[in-house]
């Protein structure tokens, strides 16, 4: 029996319009972009933020950004690197009880392109207070690799 991760790639290799339908539209007011297909190595990630007061709290952290030393990114194998990365989830938090984790990378947020944005930026679009739930695009690298080990066996 092929592992379950193997057949979902060979699915989707033989029949790529099969994955035409389940599309992200990138949203940039910089760029307009064509819709982007999801790959296996993305995980969708919806967060409802959590209420305290006056503050919407979602429990994590974040480091990177195109206005940041990519060199120092512990999460990143390329050290050149720019993106968005989870450095910290707070334990019980709402960003664990969605099931993000410590080196997701984030691609969008509300379908807002983050893969070339400051970290300010990406501060900003994370924590609008009109949004009370945020919808995340993530890379992982424990998927990026099952992948590629379903792919060599």
């Amino acid at each position: 029996m092929k592992p379950l991760i193997k057949v979902a790639y060979e699915e989707l290799a033989k029949w790529p319009e099969a994955a035409a339908g389940d599309t992200d539209q990138i949203h940039s007011p910089h760029t307009h972009l064509p819709p982007t297909r999801l790959s296996l190595c993305q995980q969708r990630v919806e967060i409802h933020k959590l209420r305290q007061g006056e503050n919407l709290i979602l429990g994590f952290s974040i480091g990177g950004g195109i206005d940041q030393d990519p060199s120092q990114n512990p999460f990143s194998e390329d050290k050149t690197d720019k993106g968005i990365y989870v450095t910290r989830v707070s334990e019980g938090g709402p960003a664990e009880i969605a099931g993000l984790q410590i080196g997701d990378k984030i691609m969008q947020v509300n379908g807002w392109d983050m893969t070339m944005v400051t970290h300010d930026q990406a501060r900003k679009r994370l924590t609008k207070r009109s949004e009370e739930v945020v919808r995340l695009l993530v890379t992982r690298q424990s998927l990026q690799k099952a992948v590629q080990q379903s792919m060599l066996s």
